[in-house]
């Protein structure tokens, strides 16, 4: 075999060995991570009771489905979580989350509201991304789009959730998130149009509560069916 020949096939199998050490530091360097929906157990179910599935829920156990996620967290660190959705938007969810762990989105927590009683305003301060639990919207008697298991919150300590009153007060929730309300500042894990986040719940048919006019509220996103 001549040089020039001999010189061809080694070029292509450094080539041909770099792509496969590329290819397998890629995969050391991040999982491939889990993203699974479940029907709720007995157990999952029993933690629920009296906290996001309180007496009185409408909404029927077979309609809900328990996700498993991985995520990266605010030290890039991966993550394995959990949220209660409704089977409509399990699929959405998966897709959308899996997308986010592919990109290294930052995700500070994912864990069941239940964990924090079903108390949104711990959760939020806890900065805790959170889905399912029966509620009202804030300030009404009108179920939120979360108690149907069609509504994402994320990031919310980031991203508050904030309303002018007549007097001109503000409400922000949660209440530890004032100094993030003027959404004209730079600030990491803020939700814009230009988010990856936002581009994908919005690719999925969700809508932003950022694009809201009567009250602003970044952190949220929910499915109309």
């Amino acid at each position: 075999m001549n040089r020039k020949i001999l010189s061809i096939i080694t070029q292509r199998t450094l080539l041909l060995a770099a792509v496969l050490w590329l290819s397998t530091a890629a995969a050391i360097a991040q999982p491939a991570g889990t993203f699974r929906a479940d029907t709720l157990s007995d157990a999952v179910f029993m933690r629920m009771q009296g906290r996001s599935y309180p007496a009185g829920c409408t909404v029927e156990r077979s309609q809900l489905r328990l996700l498993t996620l991985s995520y990266c967290d605010f030290n890039g660190a991966t993550k394995t979580g959990q949220l209660v959705c409704n089977r409509a938007i399990a699929q959405d969810l998966i897709d959308i989350f899996r997308e986010l762990y592919r990109k290294h989105y930052p995700i500070q927590l994912i864990s069941l509201i239940d964990d924090f009683d079903a108390d949104d305003e711990r959760s939020m301060q806890a900065n805790n991304t959170s889905c399912f639990c029966y509620r009202v919207v804030s300030g009404s008697k009108k179920l939120s789009a979360h108690a149907r298991g069609l509504a994402v919150d994320l990031n919310p300590l980031q991203n508050p959730y904030v309303k002018r009153r007549s007097d001109g007060t503000l409400i922000v929730q949660p209440s530890t998130a004032r100094p993030y309300i003027n959404r004209a500042r730079t600030f990491k894990y803020k939700i814009t149009h230009r988010d990856l986040a936002y581009r994908l719940f919005r690719k999925h048919g969700f809508t932003w509560g950022g694009d809201w006019h009567s009250l602003k509220d970044y952190q949220h996103f929910e499915k109309d069916l």
